[in-house]
């Protein structure tokens, strides 16, 4: 039986569990942001990096990707224009605290191996190149050179150019992003999985095929502006604070929420904004209008019961629902789309939502009524294994309306990591369309791969399988982003060689190939000094719109590269010289990149003099400017027909959730407080309803081991405490990574690939 992977006592006899809160942020979120920030910062370096988070002199936040404010849409930005958990990513990154080598020269890989995710990356920023020989103990500094030449030694050493993986973080600039997509297919492959592969692929399958374009069709200022926000299977409260500033101006609009989540989620209850007198002293603002608290994996069939509704309110009063005209000039198969909805079986749809009949009307009429709808949605959407279908129900539900190309209305995945859509926009995928890779070629007069490469899931079968063989990260934590951390830990660790680009210290460092090389880089906070002088890079946000990010403070080490300098270095000790892509010029000035930027990527036209004004610039969407779907199969929005699908959970189990604390930014665990939750100085959780703890016989605080249930086996993450917790019945939640263990690595969705992990069956079993 697979089991987690070892933890610290950091959650042992310390855990508290008080009531949840009904409200999020307010002088609490402050009093955190400023005591994290002065803990790792101190305060004079706490004032000087945060006045310049997500300002236009500044850098962009390292945490999510939710938009600022443009000038272009009459908006402005705040003179603190973060959120806590933003200031916190800050404060991880410009810590003052150090990891050298004399650190490793205490700490074995066996030790570290040992520690819990939050252990690691409280020791703080890496400062030197290391290297774990083969049958080494402990890591040693290695100087650049060396690591480069190791590094491009192992990946010429390779028969074939397949046998290598390289895997991207968002956190990675658009730059060294096309930089390192144009080193790894100069090199011969397709292999380029990335951190959207776990998130958001599905909404890119799905958005593709409806639409024509894998990316949201809204604005801030479309947010700003609607009647109705529907926000599906998401937590901005944690994972999107500054969302909620957002809903709050909406609503003052005269706008509507609905929230459609398993749990209820403070965010959306109430909002207390620190920057004005209400949020401040007063109660704050009420959000959500309707909350549906749906059951796991049943939002296909809620959304699908939606567009009946519509389609049968249209019937009866032809013309004052359905946006006829958009539908009959702009879509196609909505006969076929109808047909099936008209025979919807209710009871299906009341057993896979646990959602009353009476409810699912009032949110229809509620987006019938709507002249302007917003479809928000994040990772609880997409980690099912029918998340594609679900996200094609949504669209559907959005096209009877008509409500795509129009102001305050549209549909909009919000992305849950700094820039991560930027690197697809880049090249950062293993399935680049033909038109990308021709460009390449002609700019670059390089022979690019036509076939495609490994996603995620696909990377950790081919290293288990020994088909890959050197594993190469651009930023992220693999180890602990991944599902089924066994199987992961025993692929990494069948490699010849493991490197990762990295800030901080993380588990992934940890668990290592036979040679293993942590290459310090640079952090988005710090300044990036080249030959040319000082740099910038550019990021793209959840919403299209490509801005410049300036690092302001001294390099946590003067033994730093930026990403691009090491991209182009090894590129160099790889190719030699000779090659025909300039990187002794990228490396020298980012200006070089950013001007083949534009001759290779679409909407990408004159980059280096539209990233230099105020705001940047934002990416062409067809469907958003023009109502155009010239990326469909059609030319036209695609109506789709999917099955009502939604998992069944034998008796006695539960469906398990993974999901963030609000003390974490993905696998960055800033500290052990999930206050909105009432959960303190621990992780190790489960939160389960009270009716499934009686009918279990488990007793809120009992100690459980948590069981997945799946063909190839039981998998088994220990120690946790059940905490009685208004979820919906029959679901359950536990924070990743320390639940990832349980996510099998074939339990997948279909067309994304990516992992299930919002729908894992489990049992509870007394701890031994």
């Amino acid at each position: 039986m697979a089991r987690n992977a070892p933890h610290d006592d950091i959650d042992e006899g310390r855990l508290e569990v008080g009531k949840p809160k009904e409200w999020a942020a307010g002088l609490p979120g402050v009093a955190v942001s400023l005591r994290r920030s002065w803990e790792q910062m101190g305060a004079g370096r706490t004032v000087r990096t945060l006045r310049l988070l997500n300002q236009r002199d500044g850098y962009d936040c390292p945490g999510c990707a939710w938009p600022e404010p443009r000038e272009a849409d009459g908006e402005h930005r705040k003179l603190a224009e973060f959120c806590e958990n933003g200031a916190k990513a800050v404060a991880e990154e410009a810590t003052t605290r150090r990891v050298g080598p004399e650190f490793f020269a205490r700490h074995s890989v066996a030790e570290l191996a040992e520690r819990s995710d939050y252990w690691l990356g409280q020791q703080g920023r890496l400062t030197h190149p290391m290297v774990l020989r083969e049958g080494a103990t402990h890591y040693e500094p290695v100087s650049w050179d060396e690591a480069l030449r190791l590094t491009a030694d192992a990946l010429r050493g390779l028969s074939d150019p397949n046998q290598a993986i390289f895997y991207t973080s968002g956190r990675t600039s658009n730059e060294a992003a096309f930089a390192y997509q144009l080193l790894v297919r100069s090199f011969g492959t397709n292999n380029l999985p990335d951190c959207s592969n776990m998130c958001h692929e599905s909404s890119g399958a799905a958005l593709t095929e409806s639409t024509g374009i894998g990316k949201g069709t809204v604005s801030l200022a479309d947010v700003h502006h609607a009647d109705l926000i529907v926000v599906i299977g998401q937590n901005p409260g944690t994972n999107h604070p500054r969302m909620l500033s957002a809903l709050e101006r909406a609503k003052a609009g005269g706008a509507r929420v609905v929230a459609v989540n398993p749990l209820p989620e403070a965010g959306l209850m109430r909002f207390k904004n620190p920057q004005n007198v209400r949020g401040v002293l007063g109660k704050g603002s009420p959000l959500a209008d309707e909350f549906c608290q749906i059951r796991l994996g049943g939002d296909l069939a809620l959304f699908q019961a939606i567009g009946h509704l519509l389609l049968t309110w249209d019937d009866a009063a032809p013309g004052t629902v359905l946006d006829h005209d958009f539908i009959g000039s702009s879509t196609h198969d909505f006969a076929d789309y109808a047909k099936q909805l008209r025979e919807l079986d209710w009871a299906e749809v009341e057993q896979a939502t646990g959602v009353s009949r009476e409810q699912i009307a009032r949110i229809a009429s509620m987006i019938a009524s709507s002249e302007r709808t917003v479809y928000c949605w994040a990772m609880g959407l997409t980690q099912h294994r029918h998340a594609v279908p679900t996200i094609r129900e949504v669209a559907n539900v959005a096209l009877l309306r008509g409500m795509i190309g129009k102001p305050g209305a549209g549909l909009c995945p919000v992305r849950g990591h700094s820039n991560v859509q930027g690197d697809r926009t880049m090249g950062i995928w293993e399935k680049m369309p033909e038109e990308f890779l021709a460009a390449l070629e002609a700019e670059f007069g390089i022979d690019v791969p036509r076939e495609h490469g490994w996603d995620v899931v696909d990377s950790i079968r081919a290293m288990r399988e020994g088909r890959g063989r050197v594993f190469f990260a651009l930023g992220g934590n693999f180890a602990s982003a991944t599902p089924d951390t066994a199987a992961t830990e025993r692929a990494l660790r069948s490699c010849e060689l493991t490197v990762h680009v990295s800030t901080k210290l993380n588990r992934s460092h940890a668990v290592t190939g036979r040679t293993a090389l942590i290459l310090p880089t640079l952090g988005r906070t710090e300044r990036d000094v080249q030959a040319s002088g000082e740099q910038f890079v550019t990021v793209e946000d959840s919403m299209s719109a490509v801005h410049a990010s300036r690092g302001r403070i001294a390099p946590a080490s003067e033994h730093l590269l930026s990403e691009v300098a090491i991209l182009c270095r090894l590129a160099r000790e790889l190719f030699g010289e000779a090659h025909p892509v300039p990187w002794r010029e990228f490396e020298a000035g980012y200006d070089a990149i950013r001007d083949r930027i534009a001759r290779v990527v679409p909407g990408c036209e004159d980059y280096n003099a539209r990233v230099r004004e105020p705001d940047g610039f934002v990416l062409p969407n067809p469907p958003r400017d023009a109502r155009e779907f010239t990326g469909t199969l059609t030319g036209k929005a695609m109506f789709s027909v999917n099955d009502l699908e939604y998992p069944r959970v034998p008796e006695g189990r539960l469906l398990l959730q993974t999901l963030r604390s609000h003390d974490q930014y993905n696998t960055t665990i800033y500290g052990l407080s999930d206050r909105y939750r009432g959960v303190e100085d621990g992780r190790r959780v489960v939160f389960v309803n009270p009716a499934d703890l009686a009918a279990l016989g488990v007793a809120d605080g009992t100690l459980v081991d948590l069981v997945s249930e799946a063909d190839d086996g039981d998998r088994r993450a220990e120690r946790f405490r059940v905490v009685s917790y208004p979820t919906a019945p029959g679901c359950a939640a536990a924070y990743f990574p320390e639940a990832n263990a349980l996510v099998p690595l074939d339990a997948v969705a279909r067309t994304s690939n990516t992992p299930a992990s919002k729908a894992i069956v489990v049992r509870l079993e007394p701890t031994a």
